[in-house]
């Protein structure tokens, strides 16, 4: 975008010590969107005060949320909301500049090779085993336990890159990858573990669920690819003293996931300081609420 007359006349007053004055000017200069982001990079470049580079980060920082606001709008009024696609604009609140095609092109990779060594005549224990060979051995994905100290294993874009990440990520790629290889896994909310389940059917999440419907043949750790009874699961729930109910059971949307994802990244930014991170996070959750 050129410069012109009101813009200049917006940026000289960055400097303005009335937060009142900055308020204002700050909410005009956010009207011109994301194609206003070169010229508050020119102006930090050439801005000496550190005080006002601070307030054009904010301002760059602002611009790209306003973006990403309105993309996973779109993204969770779409009919059928990718799941990847909601884990790469996850990671574009932290790296507003990603490029999807980098993690399209490898998970594609993984696809592809997983895919020669499926057949019509593999039962869904032997298509898991087979899957779990190709993600944690041949692309050598590793998992953690979350730890809200290690926030950049909520970025799917890191998590591809370093090959380690925890459940929730984890478990994106791995029920991504399901998804392409038409298997139907999908993620359940089992308490205080995120965990994926081998259905006996595909689930229409386009109406209400009825859990008559369907029945869960084994369960999936994605931290490593274990294999887990119902019995294994309802042993877990009295281990953590929880009453088995239908909910714990009911297979998790796209939506549902990715909103748990903002839920639990906005937990890495607990200090004051990134306090209003925390916060736009929440509100980024609260957008795919149905």
């Amino acid at each position: 975008m050129n410069e012109n007359r009101e813009i200049n006349a917006l940026f000289h007053l960055l400097d303005d010590p009335d937060v009142e004055v900055f308020d204002t000017v700050a909410n005009k200069i956010l009207l011109y969107g994301k194609e206003i982001i070169p010229n508050l990079e020119n102006l930090w470049e050439n801005t000496i005060d550190e005080a006002i580079q601070e307030r054009i980060e904010l301002l760059i920082h602002r611009v790209h949320y306003q973006d990403l606001q309105s993309a996973l709008r779109g993204w969770g009024r779409s009919e059928m909301p990718d799941l990847l696609q909601g884990a790469i604009l996850t990671a574009k609140y932290q790296f507003p500049d990603l490029l999807d095609n980098q993690i399209l092109t490898e998970i594609d990779r993984i696809k592809r090779n997983i895919w020669l060594e499926l057949n019509n005549y593999l039962t869904p224990l032997e298509q898991i085993n087979v899957l779990n060979s190709m993600i944690y051995n041949y692309f050598g994905l590793k998992g953690e336990e979350v730890s809200y100290q290690r926030r950049n294993q909520f970025f799917i874009n890191q998590v591809i890159e370093s090959k380690k990440g925890n459940p929730v990520t984890n478990g994106i790629i791995y029920q991504t990858l399901c998804a392409m290889l038409d298997l139907p896994v999908y993620a359940v909310k089992i308490p205080r573990q995120f965990i994926l389940a081998y259905f006996d059917s595909f689930i229409d999440f386009s109406g209400p669920i009825d859990p008559s419907d369907y029945r869960i043949l084994f369960f999936i750790d994605p931290i490593q690819g274990q294999i887990y009874t119902q019995q294994d699961v309802d042993t877990y729930l009295r281990r953590v003293s929880v009453p088995p109910v239908p909910s714990y059971f009911k297979p998790q949307s796209n939506k549902q996931i990715i909103q748990f994802l903002l839920e639990e990244l906005s937990k890495c930014f607990q200090d004051e300081k990134d306090s209003y991170k925390q916060n736009e996070l929440i509100n980024l959750a609260s957008i795919l609420e149905d």
